[in-house]
């Protein structure tokens, strides 16, 4: 029985590297090439070649005339054979840990092939990794197609790096896909890394400078785990606690770095590349940065008080209106009509995508809730009175929620809310993403011989409180929304027979199928299908999480994959129930069963109806 994937040669292992020294044979354009990329890593760079600076390329003796690169010549009158040369060089430069040889289609000293194999065992012996131009054999790490991006405010290379690798099957494509990708980048990217990076020394700052932690490790394990690049948290909507007053500086701390994580997941680029480090110093407090509502209006000349406002009206409006699930073409027509035409300030939701707001004009604030967690509540609370606020002054204020605004919205609280102050919200309905993130994933809530019903329920209660779920049913299909970051605890509610606290009555079997939906409709969409036995680890191995996702249970999971299966509710079918999972899981009769698969992207035809 497989438990994961099998691997499929012929991948490249990508990293990010950066040597301390790195030996460059040749001293041609290529070596330039190699040499300046290398300095771009920040490593010293040892030039060996026949000739020394005589015979090289214009670029590298000038950069040996700047002191940036050490030129050695391999050909001098002490040297017995090319191979002492470079064993007496490298006894005399400890510290090399990359070697690239460039100088295999150079003339007049063109590199043999047997050359090469003698210099690639050399450097292998004192565990040198090598690249050896135009003999793949010969190389163990390969360079990609890179591009460094500009910052257009300084026009200085930038953090953000793009590298594109067709692992030996096209060189020049490889150079294309990577323009392509660079051109398609939205222009706040760079600004965002840049601000990113800042927000994120920031924080480091403040958790480890905490005086008297109770427990320092636990500031330092908390900080790797939320802003190192490799960290081994799958998902920055990993539960903390309700913030306090009285909390500890460690429990600061590692709030201050869970939001870093939350804002890198869902604030639009632009909002992240418009930080200021008054903004950042705010945020870390808890304190969402947010552009004067009159200071984006004084720009385009306009007043607050007649910008897209209803005719005739002399009070405000406030519309409450759920966005779908994240793709823009999911927009009901009255959503679009709403937000491209009515609104003088949106109050959005984290979850709602780039995608969306993009439709914003220009002239039109928005701003976004500080839904981290922890702090669920308070800024709950914020929303509700930014909206009051702008409608008594005459605006017309859009609340966007992601999904549709009651189905765990918190619509109906704004509403009494909104009364409360003398405004009767309207309501504009969206797509759910209860029930569109399964028929994304392929898999229909209801279904005539698999599923009689369906349950929405949600994996956490109020201010984080464990709640009772459902109880098993065979016909009935159950979608949990806000539980895959506690994915481990639903799993044990549901199966455990003695969970009768968290669960309603009857316990799940383990053979149950399950899928994990994240980022529905999206691009990056990704189901993770498995049984409720082994979910958990599916999830684990699948690598980062990707949210939001949602968790949907029940035999409807596996109805319409491959040929289908409508006879789940059959009389007696419960006995054949371990050959339908191993079918299905395993993708068809006779196949060796897997524990679960995992499947990313939506269909194509989706770009045909892109709004």
């Amino acid at each position: 029985m497989l438990d994961y994937p099998p691997p499929t040669k012929g991948a490249s292992l990508i990293l990010a590297f950066r040597p301390q020294k790195v030996l460059i044979l040749g001293s041609g354009t290529l070596a330039a090439s190699r040499a300046f990329a290398a300095l771009e890593a920040d490593a010293e760079v040892h030039i060996l070649s026949h000739g020394g600076l005589a015979l090289a390329c214009d670029e590298l003796r000038w950069r040996s005339s700047q002191g940036q690169v050490v030129f050695s010549d391999w050909s001098s009158p002490e040297h017995n054979s090319e191979l002492s040369g470079v064993t007496k060089f490298l006894d005399d430069t400890p510290g090399i840990s990359l070697a690239c040889i460039t100088d295999t289609a150079i003339r007049p000293h063109r590199r043999s092939r047997e050359s090469c194999e003698e210099l690639y065992r050399l450097l292998k012996s004192r565990n040198i990794q090598v690249n050896t131009t135009d003999i793949p054999e010969l190389c163990d790490f390969t360079f990609t197609s890179t591009q460094r991006l500009v910052d257009p405010a300084s026009r200085t290379p930038s953090s953000l790096q793009i590298g594109v690798t067709t692992n030996g099957q096209g060189c020049r494509l490889s150079s294309r896909i990577r323009r392509d990708i660079v051109s398609k980048l939205p222009s706040a990217a760079i600004s965002a890394v840049l601000n990113v990076g800042r927000l994120r020394s920031l924080a480091k700052e403040k958790a480890f400078g905490c005086k008297t932690p109770e427990d320092p490790t636990l500031v330092e394990d908390d900080g790797h785990d939320e802003i190192e690049e490799d960290s081994a948290v799958t998902t920055p909507n990993r539960p903390v606690p309700t913030r306090s007053t009285t909390e500890s500086e460690t429990e600061s701390a590692r709030r201050r770095m869970k939001w870093v994580a939350q804002v890198s997941e869902y604030w639009p680029l632009s909002k992240l590349a418009s930080l200021s480090e008054d903004d950042m110093s705010d945020l870390l407090e808890g304190e969402v940065p947010e552009t004067p509502l009159t200071q984006s209006l004084m720009d385009l000349n306009l007043s607050p008080s007649v910008v897209h406002s209803l005719p005739g009206s002399k009070r405000g409006r406030i519309f409450l209106v759920g966005s779908g699930p994240g793709l823009p073409s999911l927009l009901t027509q009255a959503t679009h009509t709403v937000l491209t035409r009515l609104a003088d300030l949106v109050l959005s939701d984290k979850l709602v995508p780039d995608a969306v707001l993009a439709l914003i004009p220009k002239g039109v604030e928005v701003r976004i809730a500080k839904k981290f967690p922890g702090n669920a509540e308070g800024a709950q609370q914020e929303m509700m009175e930014a909206a009051i606020e702008a409608a008594n002054r005459g605006l017309t204020v859009v609340r966007l929620k992601q999904g549709d605004p009651v189905v765990y919205g918190r619509a109906g609280e704004e509403v009494l809310y909104f009364r409360q102050h003398g405004f009767e919200p309207l309501i504009i309905p969206g797509v759910s993403s209860a029930l569109a993130a399964p028929t994304f994933a392929n898999i229909p809530v209801t279904q005539r011989g698999a599923a009689e019903s369906f349950i929405v329920c949600t994996g956490v209660g109020r201010r984080g409180k464990e709640i009772k779920l459902p109880a098993y049913e065979r016909g009935r299909t159950l979608v949990i929304l806000m539980g895959v970051a506690r994915l481990a605890q639903v799993v044990a509610s549901l199966t455990n027979p003695e969970s009768s606290g968290r669960r309603e009555g009857a316990a799940y079997p383990e053979n149950t199928p399950v899928a994990i939906v994240e980022r529905a409709s999206m691009p990056d969409q990704r189901v993770v299908t498995s049984t409720l036995k082994d979910i958990v680890q599916a999830l684990e191995s699948s690598g980062e999480q990707r949210p939001p996702g949602m968790i949907v249970v029940g035999w409807s999971v596996l109805c319409l994959h491959g040929r289908g299966d409508t006879t789940v509710l059959e009389e007696g079918a419960e006995k054949d129930d371990e050959k339908r999972v191993e079918r299905w899981l395993g993708g068809g009769d006779g196949a060796t069963a897997q524990r679960w698969r995992v499947e990313e992207g939506i269909d194509p035809s989706w770009e045909l109806l892109s709004t």
